[in-house]
């Protein structure tokens, strides 16, 4: 299980690029929220986050857990994350 390969200080992102509504017919993408679930060892006290305005929060998350220059877009959530 990939859980029990994780480190203590490693962030797992889960997540899609789109949302479908699950009883629309067809196959086109429609505005469903996209999931998103952030997973550490190190979390003390794991919550629910509200919804997000943009999937940009996820890069930006990702350059400020990696201390690199942060996208022109997005805003980091890592200081949520408890």
């Amino acid at each position: 299980m990939i859980l029990n390969k994780l480190e203590v200080d490693d962030l797992l992102i889960v997540t899609a690029d789109h949302g479908n509504d699950p009883i629309f017919k067809g196959n086109d993408h429609t505005r469903e929220n996209v999931p998103l679930i952030l997973y550490s060892r190190s979390f003390k006290n794991p919550k629910r986050l509200e919804i997000q305005d943009t999937l940009a929060v996820i890069g930006a998350t990702i350059a400020d857990n990696f201390e690199i220059t942060p996208p022109e877009i997005g805003t980091s959530i890592l200081d949520e994350l408890e």
